[in-house]
């Protein structure tokens, strides 16, 4: 939702955006909501998976884009990586 805001502030405003979307848009947060979260360090599970994407990708791409979120999993658990099933969507 950040970025989709980040992506359209300049055109609609960051008020009008979440005035807007918040209703419609279930869990969507305020403008207030929105500017503590821009100013929040990155989770534990942002740097992580920051790391986790582009290993995904090259391991999916090495297998011929064909590995399926299970065949994911356990490659990347035999590569070491502890980390879920809901990790390694391959999409």
């Amino acid at each position: 939702m950040i970025r989709f805001v980040n992506e359209h502030r300049d055109r609609f405003g960051v008020e009008l955006i979440c005035q807007v979307l918040r209703p419609a848009v279930r869990g969507f947060f305020t403008s207030r909501g929105y500017r503590a979260a821009v100013g929040r360090a990155p989770s534990a599970r942002q740097l992580q998976d920051d790391l986790l994407v582009p290993e995904i990708a090259r391991l999916h791409a090495e297998n011929y884009g064909v590995y399926g979120r299970r065949k994911m999993h356990a490659l990347m658990r035999r590569q070491g990586w502890d980390i879920g099933r809901d990790q390694t969507d391959a999409s």
